[in-house]
C-alpha cells in the first residue's frame, strides 16, 4: 500500500528538520555498539562487583561461557495497580533466560507515582517531572554497562515515556517493553462520572463516592479508560516495541506469563541472530510518525503531545504540534473508547484491539510498514492477536471488527479526521481533544472567569457564581509555574454546568489528559502564563472564543488594547506555596529549566 501523501510529507519534513541531531545521535549509538561486551571490556574488579550477587551457575555462564546478559529495568511498586503484577516478572525473565543459555539481572528500579492517588494534591505537582526522574533512573540502571539487551517493565502515564527516554540513551541495546495489562471491567466510566457529578452538587456523600470509585478501580492492572497509560500501550504496539498484541492482555494467568517469557526470547533472538535492531534504530522518524498516527486514530491522551516530543528528542528527532495537526487532518478516528465513547479498554481489546487498528492503518496507507521492530516480521506482526494453544503462543490476524460501535475499519471511520486539534490565536498555542466533545460544543464564546488554582474554581462553583455561559481560565499551571499538574478535579463541576445547559469551556496552561470528558478544554496553552504567555494578559470579563472547527483560541479584545496590556505576575503567595512541601523543593531546578509544553517540557536541556 502506498503511504498517504500527508503522512509521507510530515515524515519527510521531520527527517529534514532532524538531520543534524539524528546523525549525531546515530554516531554515538554506533560507537557504543562497536565496543566489546561488558564482561570482556570492564576491569576484573568491575566484573566481580557486577556478578557477585548472581547464582554461581549464572556467574559461570557470563564469565566463562560469555553468555548474553539482559538488564531488567522495573517500575514495580504496590502503589500502582497497573504495576503490582510486575513483582514476579524478574523471576520469570531470569528463568526463561537460563533456558536459552543466557542470564538476566535487575539493573535497577525506577520511581513510579500514581496520578490517581496524587490527583488534586501537592504531590501531583511532581507528576510531569517524574518522567525525567524515571529517564535518569533508567540511565543510572543501564550505566552499569554490563548488558547485551534490556527489558523495560512499565505501563503508566509518565513511566513508559521516562523508560523510553532513558532506554534511548543506550540506543545500541536491543530493548523490549513488557506491560501487565488492564484490570477487569468494574463500574463503568459513565456511571463513575455520574456519581462524581452528583458529589460535586452535594447530592451524594463521601461514602457513596468512595463506593463508586472503589468499584471502578478494584483490582491489579491498568485503569480501564483510554487515558495516558493505555495510550502508552497502543503507541508501543505501533512502534513495534512490544511482543505483538501484548498491550491489553489481562494480568495473571498462563497467557500473560507466556507473553513475558516471549519478551525474553524476543530480545535474546535479536542478539543471537545478529539482527541489528537496537532501540535507537527502531525508533526513527517513521516509527515516531507511526506512534503519532496511532494516537490520533484512537483518540488517545493529549499528554502524548508533550511526552512524545520528549521521546523523539531523546532519539535526535524533532517534532512539534504542527506535525500532529497535519496528521490529524487526514488520519481517521477508528475507535471509540472512553472518554471518546462508552467502551473501556477490555471491550476495545475484545472488539479487535491494537491488532485491528494497526492492520487497518497499514492497509489504508496511514502507517509506515517498512520499519524495524523488535520482531523480524516487522510491523505486520503487530496486526495479530496472541493466542495460547497448549503451551505455544500463536497469533491470529484480526480481520474484522467484532463490534463496530467500538472499532471500525478505515473505510467507515467514526470520523474522517483524528481526535486531537491544534488551536492557535492571540492566547497562544494549545490542544483540544475534540473527539471527546459533542459537535455542538466545538465552538464556545463567552465571558471568562479567571482563576489561579483548581481550588478557587471549586469555591466559585459551590457559591453558584458559575451558573452562566462561561469560559473558565485557570492559569499559573504550566511546567515552570508548578510542574504542570493534571487538573482532573475540574471535570465534575464543569460537567455539571454543561449538564445544566450552560455553554462552558476550560482554558489552561495545565494538563487535563482525557479527564476533560465532554467539556471543551483548551489545554497546554503555550507559552505558559509564568513565562510571559498571553494568558497573563487576560482580565475577568474578557470574551474568549474557543473554536475547535477553525482551530482558533482568541481573546476578543481590540488589537491595540491587547498589545498595550501589561502581563500579570503570578501571586507571590502562590509561588511560595508551589515551591515547598511534598518534596517540591527538590524539583525547583526542573521547574526553572523547563521548556514549553510544545517542546516536551524538557527539564534536562
Amino acid at each position: 500500500m502506498t503511504i498517504h501523501p500527508t503522512v509521507a510529507a510530515v515524515t519527510d519534513r521531520i527527517r529534514a528538520r532532524s538531520g543534524p541531531s539524528r546523525s549525531a545521535y546515530l554516531e554515538r549509538l554506533t560507537a557504543a555498539a562497536q565496543r566489546k561486551p561488558g564482561a570482556e571490556r570492564m576491569g576484573c574488579a568491575n566484573v566481580a562487583h557486577a556478578f557477585a550477587g548472581m547464582p554461581v551457575n549464572d556467574k559461570l555462564k557470563v564469565v566463562t561461557e560469555k553468555a548474553l546478559n539482559i538488564g531488567i529495568v522495573t517500575a514495580y511498586n504496590d502503589m500502582l495497580s497497573a504495576h503490582t503484577p510486575m513483582q514476579t516478572y524478574p523471576d520469570i525473565v531470569k528463568a526463561e533466560a537460563r533456558r536459552h543459555g543466557a542470564t538476566a539481572q535487575v539493573a535497577g528500579g525506577v520511581p513510579a507515582m500514581c496520578d490517581g492517588v496524587t490527583q488534586g494534591t501537592p504531590g501531583m505537582e511532581l507528576s510531569l517531572f517524574s518522567r525525567d526522574v524515571i529517564a535518569m533512573a533508567t540511565a543510572v540502571a543501564l550505566s552499569h554497562d554490563m548488558f547485551d539487551a534490556a527489558l523495560m517493565l512499565g505501563v503508566c502515564d509518565k513511566i513508559v515515556p521516562g523508560l523510553l527516554i532513558g532506554a534511548l540513551q543506550f540506543g545500541h541495546l536491543p530493548t523490549v517493553f513488557v506491560p501487565a495489562g488492564p484490570m477487569p471491567t468494574g463500574l463503568s466510566n459513565n456511571a463513575k462520572s455520574k456519581v462524581r457529578e452528583q458529589a460535586a452538587q452535594g447530592l451524594v456523600g463521601r461514602t457513596e463516592l468512595l463506593q463508586a470509585e472503589s468499584a471502578a478501580y478494584h483490582a491489579p492492572g491498568t485503569c480501564t479508560f483510554y487515558g495516558t497509560a493505555n495510550s502508552n500501550q497502543m503507541l508501543l504496539e505501533a512502534m513495534g516495541l512490544h511482543v505483538p498484541g501484548t498491550a491489553f492482555v489481562a494480568p495473571g494467568g498462563a497467557m500473560r506469563d507466556e507473553l513475558t517469557r516471549e519478551a525474553t526470547r524476543t530480545v535474546l533472538a535479536d542478539v543471537k541472530a545478529k539482527r541489528y535492531a537496537p532501540i535507537g534504530h527502531v525508533v526513527d522518524e517513521r516509527c515516531i510518525v507511526n506512534a503519532m498516527v496511532a494516537l490520533l486514530a484512537t483518540g488517545g491522551s493529549t499528554n502524548h503531545l508533550i511526552h512524545w516530543v520528549a521521546v523523539a528528542s531523546a532519539a535526535g528527532i524533532v517534532i512539534d504540534w504542527d506535525d500532529f495537526s497535519a496528521l490529524s487532518d487526514v488520519v481517521p478516528t477508528l475507535s471509540h473508547v472512553y472518554p471518546n465513547g462508552s467502551a473501556d479498554v477490555n471491550q476495545f481489546q475484545a472488539a479487535g484491539g491494537p491488532g485491528f487498528i494497526i492492520r487497518e492503518l497499514l492497509d489504508a496507507g496511514f502507517m509506515h510498514a517498512d520499519v524495524l521492530t523488535v520482531r523480524p516480521g516487522g510491523l505486520r506482526e503487530f496486526a495479530g492477536e496472541p493466542a495460547l494453544v497448549g503451551d505455544t503462543l500463536t497469533w491470529n490476524t484480526v480481520l474484522e471488527s467484532k463490534d463496530t460501535t467500538i472499532v471500525r475499519p478505515a473505510s467507515n471511520p467514526f470520523s474522517p479526521t483524528g481526535g486531537l486539534k491544534l488551536l492557535k490565536g492571540n492566547l497562544g498555542r494549545s490542544v483540544i481533544k475534540a473527539s471527546a466533545v459533542p459537535d455542538d460544543r466545538h465552538i464556545i464564546e463567552a465571558p471568562i472567569r479567571l482563576f489561579d488554582s483548581q481550588e478557587a474554581l471549586h469555591v466559585a462553583f459551590n457559591a453558584g457564581e458559575l451558573n452562566r455561559d462561561v469560559v473558565c481560565v485557570v492559569r499559573w499551571q504550566g511546567p515552570q509555574a508548578n510542574g504542570m499538574p493534571e487538573l482532573h478535579k475540574l471535570t465534575p463541576p464543569l460537567a455539571v454546568l454543561q449538564g445544566k445547559g450552560y455553554r462552558v469551556a476550560l482554558v489552561t496552561d495545565g494538563r487535563m489528559s482525557g479527564a476533560s470528558g465532554k467539556v471543551p478544554a483548551a489545554i497546554h496553552v503555550s507559552p505558559e502564563a509564568l513565562a510571559g504567555g498571553p494568558l497573563a494578559k487576560l482580565l475577568d470579563g474578557d470574551v474568549v472564543r474557543l473554536d475547535a472547527v477553525a482551530g482558533t483560541l482568541q481573546a476578543l479584545v481590540p488589537d491595540a488594547e491587547w498589545d498595550a496590556r501589561p502581563l500579570a505576575t503570578m501571586p507571590e503567595a502562590l509561588r511560595v506555596a508551589n515551591g515547598f512541601g511534598m518534596g517540591r523543593e527538590l524539583f525547583s531546578g526542573m521547574r526553572r529549566n523547563a521548556l514549553t509544553a510544545e517542546q516536551g517540557a524538557l527539564s534536562w536541556v
